[in-house]
């Protein structure tokens, strides 16, 4: 009596460990699958990071999830999305989709962006890998340049730079 007790406690706790393992995965904004890669110190120890000597690019995405025979990178985003996925966050995330396709051989058909309020798949087309590529080309040649100016009008941007106090092209100085 009591062993058929014990089993059926240990299948219930088995159950719910289950069930807590899918939910917190789904908060996360992670697709179905195995986490094989993570940035994160909660999911055990950080990976090395990913690396395109060609591209001279390196990025650590947040999760790698292993979905059948495909490998999809994951980026968690602490602030809310207004409107719809920022763009430098979609060139973020297709940037780690150049790279998986360059460490494990195979291109990834889309990534996801997990933000507080909302995930996005984003589809990794000809198109987005182009336009990737190219901002690598543009950022490559602006390496050699002596002077670089501001890249946006936002002030809360600036605000938030950690460059704000030297900066002669802040926006509202204060």
């Amino acid at each position: 009596m009591w062993l058929f007790f014990l089993v059926g406690l240990l299948f219930l706790l088995g159950a719910s460990l289950l069930w807590l393992s899918q939910r917190q995965s789904r908060a996360a904004g992670l697709p179905g699958g195995k986490v094989i890669y993570s940035d994160t110190r909660g999911w055990g120890p950080v990976k090395e990071p990913l690396y395109d000597p060609l591209l001279g690019v390196t990025g650590k995405p947040d999760y790698l999830v292993a979905h059948r025979d495909q490998v999809v990178p994951v980026e968690v985003k602490s602030s809310r999305a207004a409107y719809g996925p920022y763009d430098a966050h979609i060139l973020q995330l297709a940037v780690y989709c150049l790279l998986v396709e360059r460490h494990f051989g195979k291109r990834p058909p889309y990534g996801i962006l997990h933000y507080p309020n909302r995930t996005y798949r984003i589809d990794y087309t000809a198109e987005l890998e182009r336009a990737t590529r190219e901002i690598i080309a543009q950022m490559r040649q602006q390496e050699f340049q002596r002077e670089l100016h501001r890249s946006h009008e936002s002030p809360a941007r600036c605000r938030g730079c950690g460059y704000r106090s030297i900066c002669p092209e802040k926006l509202n100085p204060a």
